[in-house]
């Protein structure tokens, strides 16, 4: 990968020209992070320090066969998004690191969440500093918005919602039953606000069971009432989490709105009960399902915040079974 002036060879693959050559460059910078790359034509036969920050693979050292396959994937998919694919790679990267995470790859499934990290970072629209000389709040306005369109979205889809000012996402690590965790973010006003993620270490030790596992969770998590409720739930799943959650606010007498973001088609799950007259029962509850456009601001609000509730269970979760490895058995 090099930045060129001008066309040397006509059988390269070229990108540009692009205006402002600064920007290419901050561009790539993200972009190494995500899928290192040669940046020179002739690699010295050595380790070099881009190496050791992690940016370069350093293909005359590494020079086997398996080697240069990964590597082309690399550059395949540094192609494509200067294509504009990126949400087809983070979609397949994606299904890669939950693959690796069911096998308890946790240190290769880290890596892809950071190169998902990445991409998100360079893929999310960009605001020029005039624009906030223009409107010194325009971070907190494109939040507001953000957060506006997801109470109007919401509440058309009969969820019982006006304003959202506190969010509280919950993600289950579980593998194959050992060192179960989950995870706990909360975002203020739209803003991630790190000081109040909680985690937790699942104490069941029955077999795999996620449904059981967020209600567990969440019955710990309202025995906190010095934590304050949200005013949103979002659980990292489909109707099974969300009906585990939604079943433990009934038995509290809590009428917290609760939805879920299912993985496979990002679906949001909106809990309903069928008749509120009559005491509640979990045949009574129903869904409705609702899918966006894939651009529009409340999903990328939600997939954002689902993103960081998975990063933190799952930095939790490898944490965990590292001490499980070294002997130490501590919470």
């Amino acid at each position: 990968m090099l930045l060129a002036r001008r066309v040397v060879n006509p059988s390269d693959i070229i990108f540009g020209p692009f205006p402002n050559s600064s920007s290419v460059k901050l561009v790539l910078k993200t972009i190494r992070k995500a899928f290192p790359y040669q940046s020179v034509n002739n690699h010295p036969k050595r380790i070099c320090l881009y190496n050791h920050l992690g940016l370069c693979p350093c293909p005359p050292v590494n020079n086997s066969l398996s080697f240069k396959k990964e590597y082309k994937k690399n550059i395949r998919s540094i192609i494509q998004i200067f294509e504009g694919k990126t949400k087809q790679i983070i979609k397949n990267i994606e299904k890669k690191r939950d693959v690796l995470s069911k096998n308890e790859q946790f240190e290769e499934a880290l890596l892809l969440q950071k190169r998902i990290d990445a991409l998100t970072y360079i893929t999310q629209p960009k605001h020029v500093p005039s624009e906030y000389i223009q409107n010194p709040n325009l971070r907190s306005d494109l939040r507001k918005y953000e957060l506006n369109e997801l109470a109007k979205i919401l509440k058309e889809n009969g969820c019982d919602i006006d304003t959202i000012h506190k969010i509280e996402c919950f993600d289950i690590s579980n593998t194959q039953g050992t060192n179960a965790t989950a995870s706990m973010v909360v975002f203020i006003d739209g803003e991630k606000e790190g000081s109040l993620y909680r985690k937790f270490k699942i104490q069941r030790n029955a077999t795999p069971d996620d449904f059981a596992s967020m209600r567990e969770v969440f019955k710990r998590r309202l025995k906190h009432k010095e934590w304050n409720f949200p005013d949103l739930l979002i659980v990292d799943g489909g109707k099974g989490q969300v009906s585990a959650t939604f079943e433990v606010l009934q038995e509290n007498n809590l009428h917290i709105p609760v939805i879920g973001l299912a993985k496979r088609e990002e679906t949001i799950i909106i809990p309903r009960i069928k008749n509120s007259n009559i005491e509640y029962r979990p045949s009574d509850l129903s869904f409705t399902e609702v899918s966006l456009p894939k651009d529009t601001k409340a999903l990328l609000l939600m997939q954002r915040i689902r993103n960081e509730a998975h990063r933190f269970a799952i930095a939790y979760h490898r944490n965990l079974r590292s001490k499980a490895a070294l002997g130490v058995n501590k919470k």
